[in-house]
């Protein structure tokens, strides 16, 4: 569905050493850049993402009550995505790393606060 998410960052290295850990996790290799805009890549064959400094000079935020979820293949996966990303100086945020139940069955799920605050998780569905 999706080609892209790209995320605002004041301090862009130090959310390019939080991805490149939680993405490195999952199996990503390290990103690429920074482009001519200052962004830094990390591509897969099915879409893109990148963090860099807003284009129109204004400060980055993240958004109230967004998440961006990244696809974990391993419950194992999740975990070492949560630590590598507290490790690269992320914040462990709502229930620790785990197995949830809910109206999409269960999920295997971490979530983390990068370093300009946006919200991100890695989910693995078993099945």
């Amino acid at each position: 569905m999706f080609t892209h998410v790209t995320l605002g960052a004041d301090d862009v290295e130090a959310s390019r050493k939080f991805y490149d850990a939680v993405l490195g996790s999952l199996g990503l290799e390290p990103a690429s850049g920074p482009d001519p805009k200052g962004r830094y890549w990390w591509r897969t064959a099915r879409g893109a993402f990148a963090v860099g400094k807003p284009i129109d000079g204004d400060p980055a935020c993240h958004a109230n009550g967004g998440t961006i979820g990244f696809h974990a293949k391993t419950p194992e996966m999740v975990q070492a995505f949560h630590d590598a990303g507290v490790a690269a100086g992320g914040r462990s945020i709502e229930d620790p790393p785990g197995e949830r139940n809910g109206p999409f069955g269960t999920l295997v799920l971490a979530y983390l606060r990068d370093p300009a605050g946006n919200k991100v998780c890695a989910m693995h569905r078993p099945g």
